[in-house]
């Protein structure tokens, strides 16, 4: 099995250098300009245009979880794995038109006060707590493995543990200095430098192959199959719904994501970048996926799936370049790191200290934000080496969370959709989704336990339709063991069929410039991937 270590040009490192030097210097300069309060720390004032929007929700979900773990795991499994790619543009869509104009008619600030206007606080209360741990444990930590994997075998003398806690400190300083307006504006910079880096690795790769055809022909018929028998260990086609779960939660309800939809200038525009990060996803297929394949194709015995990224870039790239690449690297990691971190001291300040301290001044309340910021930050180093244990980070991010999002995907989209869905059946849903949701994934995913009991081998996308079935029927028997709610505040934050038929029957100029037109057109070109390699 081969293993990874490379060695750069003194002009890679300065790039690297100047790199972090220029992050950090923009967090500086943003943070005195950014709006006091705390909206503007935040929420960027509420004033996000839709550019921003698009290229901050593509740069933090294109973290390494998908830098590093998407590419290993087209490596390891294939074309099947761009489902995760394609299914999340699905998602945006149905964000843009079913779920964004609830929260910002409710005005909402965090993921979890949506709960508090459709149910009660401690429904609110329960998910946000979960959503810290799932911070800090899956997101950040995920995000610093990434990292620290590739630049400890970059930078000789650095530990895994020793890069992780250099990338945290990085991250958590202009996070902690400019806020979210610092992050969007930073997320689109690296949006641009990681799609720039993919799309040379892909062109210098396809170029060693021999080119496309020749790729194609290299791999066996399954690795060009983007569906996959029922029997598939790693993506069954009766675990493409898991996967919907999977984004349903990632892109509609993770702080981490939507806060920069919620910090929109107005729904037009949080509508308009929510698709537009729907259109970014779609070339994944040639700058993240494709790059895994050529990884494969060049290097079959690599010791672990997540070295393909290290391997190309810094093996095939000329010097200067491999700098660029690095850097590149660095930004997706940050990218999702920032949004991570600013989350963080958001949903605990918001959801936690501002309602049990109303009377606390906007200037605490940032100062707490920060200082939960940087707890965050110290946690997630902490933990990412743990990581190393898993088959791979893709298999970590999705299986960690197979378990326990699926009773919240069905607490909110009953809230938005069904009337009489009420506190008991939410708070009750989400509590059971989490008690029995990690338990079920440690024995199953982490230690083996399962298998070990004689219970069958269900694939975990598969495992999260089970539990959904079962968390709806939990939902709805508790809801109507309780009366509706007859609170008017519950009418402002469900969907709302009058205003939907008003909605699509205007047609706003230009036309490119309207969500609906555009959000049809992207559903028109996620079938186009599912066509050629089905």
């Amino acid at each position: 099995m081969e293993n990874a270590q490379f060695s750069f040009h003194w002009v890679d490192y300065a790039i690297v250098v100047i790199y972090f030097a220029a992050i950090i210097a923009h967090g500086v300069y943003v943070s005195r300009r950014v709006k006091s309060g705390a909206d503007g720390y935040f929420l960027a004032g509420r004033a996000l245009p839709w550019y921003l929007i698009g290229f901050s929700l593509y740069a933090s979900n294109m973290s390494g979880s998908s830098f590093v773990g998407l590419m290993g795991g087209a490596y390891e499994n294939g074309i099947a794995i761009f489902n995760y790619e394609w299914t999340a543009a699905l998602v945006l869509v149905f964000f843009a038109i079913f779920i964004l104009p609830s929260y910002l008619r409710a005005k909402v600030s965090t993921v979890p006060e949506y709960l508090e206007h459709r149910y009660g606080v401690r429904s609110r209360r329960a998910f946000s707590a979960f959503t810290l741990i799932a911070i800090m444990f899956i997101d950040t930590a995920g995000a610093l493995y990434a990292g620290g994997l590739v630049i400890s075998n970059a930078i000789e003398p650095l530990s895994l543990w020793q890069a992780s806690a250099a990338l945290a400190l990085v991250a958590g300083l202009y996070t902690i200095l400019g806020g979210l307006s610092a992050v969007v504006v930073t997320d689109t910079v690296q949006a641009i430098v990681l799609m720039a880096g993919s799309a040379l690795i892909f062109g210098f790769g396809l170029a060693e192959v021999g080119g496309w055809t020749a790729l194609m022909e290299s791999l066996s018929p399954e690795k060009r199959q983007l569906i996959l028998p029922a029997d598939n260990d790693f993506l069954p086609w009766t675990g493409l719904w898991g996967v919907i779960l999977l984004g349903f939660y990632y892109w509609t309800l993770n702080q981490f994501v939507v806060q920069r939809t919620l910090g929109a200038r107005d729904l037009r525009e949080g509508r308009r970048g929510s698709v537009f990060a729907g259109f970014l996803k779609l070339p994944n297929l040639f700058l993240m996926v494709s790059p895994g394949l050529i990884a494969f194709a060049l290097y079959p015995d690599l010791s672990t799936p997540d070295l393909a990224f290290p391997k190309l870039a810094f093996e095939l790239m000329p010097v200067g370049v491999q700098g660029l690449i690095l850097a590149a690297l660095i930004a997706a990691i940050m990218s999702s790191l920032d949004s991570a971190l600013n989350s963080a001291g958001t949903l605990f300040t918001l959801d936690f200290v501002k309602p049990l301290r109303p009377n606390l001044s906007e200037k605490a309340l940032v100062a707490i934000g920060k200082v939960v910021t940087g707890v965050a930050m110290v946690v997630g180093a902490i933990y990412a080496p743990l990581i190393a244990g898993f088959e791979s980070l893709f298999s970590y991010f999705q299986s960690s969370l197979s378990y326990v999002v699926p009773a919240i995907v069905v607490v909110y989209l009953a809230g938005l959709f069904w009337r009489g869905g009420n506190d008991r059946g939410a708070f009750w849903t989400i509590f059971a989704g989490i008690i029995v949701g990690i338990p079920m994934f440690l024995s199953k995913e982490v230690f083996d336990w399962w298998t070990a009991a004689g219970l069958p081998d269900i694939h975990y996308t598969v495992m999260s339709s089970f539990i959904m079935i079962a968390a709806i029927l939990l939902h709805v028997g508790l809801s109507l063991t309780a009366p509706r709610p007859g609170d008017q505040t519950v009418d402002q934050v469900v969907w709302n069929r009058d205003d939907f038929a008003a909605d699509f029957a205007q047609v706003r100029r230009p036309i490119l410039g309207d969500y609906k037109v555009l959000a049809g057109v992207l559903l028109v070109l996620c079938a186009v991937p599912i066509a050629l390699f089905w």
